[in-house]
């Protein structure tokens, strides 16, 4: 009935573009199923895969209530919004292939881990784990510690050293970072998860194009600071949530104001819109433990104007191409770091003043996986930069092309950010990209949108 009803479930939302709807927004009995069944889906059948390509026999991830590990947090069911007490979670994998799931825990970890902590017989909870250690007797145990990423750094000290106090001298030689698997385990999307996923980006899509129309801006009256609440207030009334604040931007015809020298962190965010404005966005909702993260642009018309001017729409056509470039250098087992290397030759040689800052999306905003550069380390990122590329991963093609637009007499940055995924073949884009800055209105001459 579970697979029956997420089948059902999977297929009323990736079927919406048939619907009045365009905000299928399921409710949270709804979306709980979903939840469940996506992430029993991936603990059956992909984790058992990723351990054998990683080569561990058990994978322990602890934590305490409140002080989750990031990848137990993708792990934990709909209903349990956080660890209870301590959780602990097991995996091991058995010479035939099969997992056990099991939950040193006061409580099973709703329907997918089996509490195993019988307190009767151990009063310690750790001493019930080493008790599973020393039955499975695995070779190669994994725990979530790692220098370079964050996310796959969730085993606190005092945890730490707690477990590794009470564990038998002869299985303390066999304890590794799970780096690699914790990494793979967030950066993988499943056949489910990329059929849910263009929905998200589509949804993104649809509420800019809400927030950036006449029916929200208007010229000598609405601020960029509007704007941005608008878009936190509409994200809210459809149910959903943001992983990070928007930012609104504006580039002016005005060659005394050179928008594009400032820093990422010192944008102006109460600018009153004027006519002839070129602004930016930067937005992203979360919704099905899924994330999205887009930047586009639209040009206010003059009153004299009925297109954008075709100096500007030059320069979006650069940042395009930026990301054609980008993308065409996905290859399986490249690094982050190779990858922006490549792609930063190429633009140079086409006279494209280029900056890459893409990085992995999916279970986070920033997400695990190869990053392709920083907006402030375009030589290579130690580290995180290194990570190899992987089959069906997601990515935030995230850049900025800097072109001279003549009729402004200055440089305009077209910065751009659509999401997308990397099958082991190819790169596409989850709803497409931007091919132009929008106008608003975006027809003045029929009025048609």
């Amino acid at each position: 009935m579970r697979i029956i009803n997420l089948l059902i479930l999977v297929s009323l939302i990736t079927n919406f573009l048939t619907a009045q709807d365009k905000f299928p927004i399921l409710d949270q009995r709804e979306r709980a199923a979903l939840v469940d069944g996506i992430l029993e889906d991936r603990i059956d059948n992909l984790l058992p895969q990723l351990m054998e390509r990683e080569g561990f026999d058990m994978w322990i991830l602890i934590s305490r209530e409140y002080n989750e590990d990031p990848v137990m947090k993708t792990m934990l069911p709909s209903t349990w919004l956080s660890a209870r007490r301590r959780t602990i979670m097991v995996f091991n994998k058995n010479e035939d292939g099969s997992l056990d799931k099991i939950a040193i825990a006061r409580y099973s970890v709703g329907k997918l881990l089996k509490g195993e902590w019988n307190i009767d017989v151990y009063p310690d909870q750790w001493e019930a784990l080493v008790n599973i250690i020393a039955e499975k007797n695995p070779q190669k145990i994994g725990l979530n510690y790692s220098k370079d990423f964050a996310l796959a750094d969730g085993l606190v000290k005092t945890e730490y050293d707690e477990f590794y106090n009470k564990l038998p001298r002869r299985f303390r030689n066999k304890l590794y970072s799970a780096e690699n698997l914790a990494i793979s385990w967030l950066e993988t999307r499943t056949e489910k998860e990329l059929e849910l996923y263009p929905m998200l980006c589509k949804m993104g899509h649809d509420i800019l194009q809400e927030a950036f129309s006449e029916n929200v801006i208007s010229a000598g009256k609405t601020t960029s600071d509007d704007v941005i609440w608008w878009l936190r207030n509409r994200v809210t009334e459809l149910g959903l949530s943001t992983w990070f604040h928007p930012s609104v931007s504006i580039q002016r015809p005005d060659a005394s104001n050179n928008e594009f020298l400032r820093s990422f962190s010192k944008r102006s965010q109460d600018d009153i819109i004027q006519f002839g404005d070129l602004l930016h966005v930067d937005f992203g909702i979360t919704y099905l433990r899924l994330n999205t993260d887009q930047q586009q642009h639209f040009y206010m018309l003059k009153p004299n104007e009925v297109e954008v001017p075709a100096g500007l729409q030059a320069a979006f056509k650069n940042g395009n191409r930026l990301q054609d470039i980008l993308v065409e250098e996905f290859k399986e087992g490249l690094s982050g770091n190779e990858i922006l290397a490549a792609a930063l030759k190429q633009a140079s040689s086409e006279n494209i003043q280029a900056s890459i800052y893409t990085h992995p999306i999916g279970s986070h905003g920033h997400a695990a996986g190869p990053t392709i550069g920083l907006w402030d380390q375009q030589e290579g990122v130690k580290g995180k930069g290194d990570y190899p590329l992987k089959p069906n991963t997601a990515y935030s093609i995230e850049l900025f092309a800097a072109s001279e637009v003549e009729q402004w007499g200055k440089i305009v940055r077209i910065m751009l950010e659509e999401d997308g995924v990397f099958d082991g073949k190819k790169f596409y884009f989850l709803d497409g990209r931007a091919e132009k800055i929008y106008s608003i209105p975006r027809n003045k001459v029929t009025g048609s949108y």
